[in-house]
């Protein structure tokens, strides 16, 4: 197994935290599982394509356009914040 660090913004660490800890699992194999669902939804036609960030859509795990996502995120800090 390959060790790694990833950067995570706060709100998003928490929420995954709050999971893990509800599933009984550690953060690392909940992101493991996620990375593995993520790897299985990719479709062969877009590795091949020019790379860009993918983002996952909380429904499917099919790429979306980032643009589109920081409403998202920015509703997710507001709520992180108001706890």
């Amino acid at each position: 197994m390959t060790r790694t660090q990833i950067q995570l913004p706060e709100p998003l660490f928490y929420q995954i935290k709050r999971i893990a800890s509800a599933r009984d699992w550690s953060v690392a194999e909940l992101i493991r599982r996620g990375m593995e669902a993520y790897v299985k939804t990719m479709p062969e036609t877009e590795l091949q394509d020019a790379w860009s960030m993918p983002v996952l859509r909380r429904s499917g795990g099919h790429l979306a356009d980032p643009a589109t996502i920081y409403p998202e995120s920015d509703a997710t800090e507001k709520r992180h914040l108001a706890t």
